[in-house]
C-alpha cells in the first residue's frame, strides 16, 4: 500500500464516488475507501466522521454535480427545449454515475446546511424551466414532483434492468417526456 500524501476531503469524495460507481453504494466502506486511497482507515477520520458522514457528504457531492450539470443543460433554453435538455442530462448523469446518483436518493442528508442549499438550487432550476407554463406556485411544485418522479423512476428502472422490451431507452424517454409536456401545455 503506497501512502497517499495530501489527502483532503475533495480527494476522499472523488475516490468514494468512484468506488460507489464501480461497486454500488452499499459496498462503499471506509476500509475499501482507505485501500483505494492507499491510507489506513483511521486516516479517513481526519476528513469524515464515519461512514454515515461520508455518505451524507457524498449526497451533497452528487447534488453539486447535478446542480452544475442541469444548470449547464438549460442555459439559453426555455420551455420544452429546456425541460427536454434537463431531462436528458439528468438521465445521462444517472447512467454515467450510478453509485453517486444512488447516494442522492439513499442518504438522509436534509439536516445538512450544504444539502439544504443545494436542494434549493436544484429546485430553483426546475422552477425556472417551468415558468413559461404559468402554472402558479402550487401547481409548479406538483409538476416538479411529477417530473422528478418520472426521471428518477426511469433512471431507477433502467439501472435495475426493469425495462425488458427491446426498445431504445432514449426513444422511450423522449416519448414519455413529450406526453408529459403536452399535458403541461393543455393544463397551463
Amino acid at each position: 500500500m503506497v501512502r497517499r500524501m495530501g489527502l483532503d476531503r475533495e480527494t476522499l469524495l472523488v475516490a468514494a464516488a468512484e468506488l460507489a460507481d464501480e461497486a454500488g453504494l452499499d459496498n462503499l466502506t471506509l476500509s475499501a475507501l482507505a485501500q483505494k486511497l492507499g491510507v489506513r482507515s483511521p486516516s479517513l477520520y481526519n476528513h469524515v466522521n464515519g461512514l454515515p458522514d461520508l455518505r451524507s457528504a457524498l449526497a451533497a457531492y452528487c447534488m453539486q454535480h447535478l446542480v452544475d450539470l442541469m444548470r449547464d443543460a438549460v442555459i439559453g433554453k426555455s420551455g420544452e427545449e429546456a425541460i427536454l435538455s434537463l431531462s436528458k442530462s439528468y438521465l445521462a448523469f444517472a447512467r454515467q454515475r450510478p453509485g453517486l446518483y444512488e447516494a442522492f436518493y439513499k442518504i438522509e442528508a436534509s439536516d445538512s446546511p450544504e444539502t439544504a442549499k443545494l436542494g434549493e438550487q436544484l429546485l430553483s432550476i426546475f422552477i425556472r424551466v417551468l415558468e413559461p407554463y404559468g402554472l402558479g406556485e402550487q401547481n409548479t411544485f406538483h409538476t416538479i414532483r411529477g417530473l422528478r418522479s418520472l426521471l428518477h423512476g426511469f433512471a431507477s428502472l433502467e439501472q435495475n434492468n426493469g425495462f425488458q422490451m427491446k426498445l431504445d431507452f432514449d426513444e422511450s424517454l423522449h416519448f414519455v417526456m413529450r406526453a408529459f409536456l403536452k399535458g403541461l401545455e393543455s393544463g397551463a
